[in-house]
């Protein structure tokens, strides 16, 4: 019996209740038992390819690269759903757990992660949101955007916390997260048998066969990497540069801090009540040690005009990163067995705290469809898979371009950088200003 058998006639199929039993029944091979009102219970059979089966070779029904929110949000909700899934990481899991990314969750985020019992966490220790502050040459504004648009806001969640509940929850169920082991490429992605070759922590070859493979291990990750000719490459350099700074200190602002001053741009983001993330926009090219603690805080307060709005609080820079703004997207994001997700499907400037939320809406889609195709026989989930998302990641691209505008100018006097800074003023202005404008906003921020 092939992977693909359908035993019954598609007549047959509208008289199955929604009942699938999954049952072992020896080593390499799957046995459903699907029940229908009609025929009693009809038996499918998922066979595993077992020959040439080496030390080392494993199989799975789906294989998922990489441990971050969308490698772990899909392994979870496949795994409640009875479908046979590993994850295969290249870092140990101490690493994994400690990756200090964003913070803000979405609204439809949160819904998710509620939906598949993923969100206790979030729950316990997430701090709801809805306030971001605008300081400018022509003063300061505040926009509460819980009380417009659709009234919705953020929860303020480590990424490194959620992640941590992710890999926990996985692993009671007793699902499979193979630290250290790298996916070293993926081929015969345009089989139904795809191929994951990696190299297990001890250094030893290995090799994952699948029926699918979720590339979720990001821009240089091996499902990028494994790509055919043809893909589509969207990238942009928006040209500008943040040193991104995780401080020890307690927050400044009740609110999302956005500074924009003629030396450059300035950013606050609280994480927890005794950690804030911040930016400082620099020169491209400028090393992440290059800057002394006591000019970080000194250009962070003349930026935020802390003489103004009052001081900052001071603490210990515990990380720092320099970050390169781009865009970029691929093409479809469906090659046969491969699917791309998350990073790996299309890189976010961090100016619209989209990145995170966009690999667990993904993700979630991609597992809906998997399910579908792995229980019901149903294709349509995964055929429609990449426009489906890439319609979420160009509105989000749109929106993360239009911040990039508004918190950034050229720097020159010449007639061409007086033109687009008297421009951003004026959008700074109708912002603060217009309620439609706002809502739009409101929108846009929260929406993914």
């Amino acid at each position: 019996m092939s992977p693909s058998s359908r035993l019954p006639h598609d007549d047959e199929t509208r008289a199955l209740s929604a009942v699938v039993i999954f049952l072992p029944f020896g080593a390499g091979i799957r046995v459903i038992l699907v029940r229908s009102k009609t025929f009693g219970y009809l038996v499918s059979a998922s066979v595993r390819d077992t020959k040439s089966q080496r030390p080392g070779d494993h199989a799975a029904d789906v294989v998922v690269l990489g441990a971050g929110p969308a490698g772990l949000v899909l392994g979870n909700i496949l795994l409640d759903r009875g479908i046979a899934c590993v994850v295969l990481e290249r870092a140990e899991r101490t690493q994994v757990q400690a990756r200090a990314r964003a913070g803000f969750l979405a609204a439809e985020t949160v819904r998710i992660l509620e939906r598949h019992g993923l969100a206790e966490g979030l729950h316990k220790r997430g701090q709801l949101h809805s306030t971001c502050e605008f300081r400018t040459e022509d003063g300061r504004f505040r926009l509460d955007y819980s009380g417009l648009a659709q009234g919705e806001r953020h929860t303020v969640y480590p990424q490194q916390h959620l992640v941590a509940d992710l890999v926990t929850r996985f692993l009671d169920r007793g699902g499979e997260i193979r630290f250290g082991s790298e996916a070293v490429a993926v081929r015969d992605a345009d089989t139904e048998r795809p191929e994951v070759a990696v190299r297990e922590a001890d250094g030893r070859p290995g090799l994952w066969r699948a029926r699918y493979v979720a590339g979720c291990d990001g821009r240089h990750g091996a499902a990028r990497r494994s790509l055919p000719a043809g893909t589509v490459r969207h990238h942009r350099d928006h040209g500008v540069t943040w040193l991104g700074l995780l401080a020890e200190a307690p927050p400044s602002l009740d609110a999302v801090g956005y500074a924009v001053h003629e030396r450059g741009f300035a950013g606050h983001m609280a994480r927890t009540s005794e950690v804030t993330r911040y930016y400082l926009q620099c020169e491209r090219g400028t090393p992440a040690d290059a800057w002394s603690e006591e000019r970080i805080w000194d250009e962070l307060e003349l930026r935020m005009r802390a003489r103004e709005y009052g001081p900052l609080r001071r603490g210990r820079v515990v990380q720092r990163c320099v970050v390169d703004l781009e865009s970029d997207v691929l093409e479809p994001l469906r090659h046969g067995a491969l699917f791309l997700v998350g990073d790996a499907a299309g890189l976010i400037s961090p100016s619209a705290a989209k990145g995170a939320n966009l690999a667990v809406l993904e993700a979630a889609v991609l597992a809906r469809a998997l399910i579908d195709d792995l229980t019901a026989q149903d294709p349509e989930g995964l055929d429609a898979y990449s426009a489906r998302c890439l319609t979420h990641i160009w509105r989000a691209q749109q929106f993360s371009h239009w911040m990039i505008g508004l918190l950034h100018g050229p720097t020159g006097t010449d007639g061409d950088s007086l033109f687009h800074n008297s421009l951003r003023r004026s959008r700074l202005t109708s912002l603060r200003t217009s309620r439609s404008h706002q809502d739009w906003f409101a929108e846009q921020y929260v929406g993914v």
